[in-house]
């Protein structure tokens, strides 16, 4: 029976993308989340400055190592190469799982859309595995569990 208050294996996880379930990732980039500071000071004050709270601002999430016979994923990036934003925007999860296979830790991420998509590089004389990667921006994020 796993230890379900110790520290959890960082390699297994679950990818869930709205409507894409068909690919599979050996890599998956839990991305920062910061606020900005931004200072401030009146001239009638001390010369020291005030801490005001700015922007939030999120890094992107990188999935690499994928594989997949679907075309869901090339077809995620095609609404956003053909300027169909709205329409490309999807909600994305991490679940990092427990040595049972039982889910833990959530991170979910809001208005989820691919900024890059990387096709697999292919080598007829190699014995590797054709993998595709994506890179996804998103403008919010939660841990869940």
């Amino acid at each position: 029976m796993p230890d379900r208050y110790g520290p959890f294996r960082n390699h297994r996880f679950l990818l869930e993308i709205d409507g894409i379930a068909e690919a599979a990732f050996s890599e998956a980039s839990i991305p920062e989340a910061s606020t900005s500071v931004v200072e401030y000071r009146e001239g009638n004050e001390a010369p020291t400055s005030r801490k005001l709270k700015g922007l939030n601002s999120y890094g992107n999430i990188t999935l690499r190592k994928g594989i997949t016979e679907s075309t869901e994923l090339y077809d995620w990036w095609t609404l956003v190469e053909q300027g169909k934003l709205e329409e490309a925007r999807r909600s994305a999860a991490i679940v990092v799982l427990d040595e049972e296979g039982q889910p833990g830790p959530r991170y979910e991420f809001r208005d989820a859309w691919v900024r890059q998509y990387d096709a697999p590089d292919l080598d007829a004389s190699g014995d590797g595995v054709a993998i595709e990667s994506l890179e996804l921006v998103h403008e919010g994020m939660e841990r869940a569990a």
